[in-house]
């Protein structure tokens, strides 16, 4: 069996296209046209286009705390049922695709809402805001368990 040492593979103009680190692991940077093929080849996607840029699972039950995250540079408590979310990098504009949800606790009824409560239009390119409600849909409620995923594109 033959081996083949390498830390870098280039290109013919000299620039790195992969590195190769101490562990064996390659390392890649996708640019924003790199695409994937299907199963059975018959089709490509935009694979960038289809990661989730922020994710966050957290706690406003008893206290204000973030279990795990990604892009996410602070979560704030508002009040009751009422959590801002702070991102990292920037989205390109607040049209992104938002998907919320709640844990079960029990009797109460699990609402979620992406928009924001009052005034506030929830979505901005730095974050947003999410209330919750418990037993009924105008009832703020404090859920140990709320989830945030955005799709979307960063700026």
């Amino acid at each position: 069996m033959s081996n083949l040492l390498v830390q870098n593979i280039k290109h013919t103009n000299g620039t790195t296209a992969q590195t190769v680190d101490t562990s064996g692991r390659t390392t890649a940077v996708l640019n924003n046209d790199t695409t994937y093929r299907s199963d059975n080849g018959a089709v490509t996607q935009n694979m960038v286009q289809g990661l989730a840029k922020v994710w966050i699972n957290y706690n406003m039950n008893s206290s204000s705390s973030i279990y795990d995250s990604l892009n996410v540079a602070s979560l704030t408590d508002n009040g009751t049922g009422d959590a801002s979310v702070a991102v990292t990098n920037n989205l390109n504009n607040d049209d992104f695709a938002q998907v919320d949800g709640v844990g079960d606790e029990g009797s109460q009824f699990n609402n979620s809402r992406a928009l924001g409560i009052s005034s506030n239009s929830g979505k901005t390119t730095t974050g947003t805001r999410f209330d919750t409600g418990g037993q009924t849909v105008n009832n703020h409620y404090d859920f140990q368990e709320n989830n945030i995923v955005i799709h979307g594109d960063l700026a």
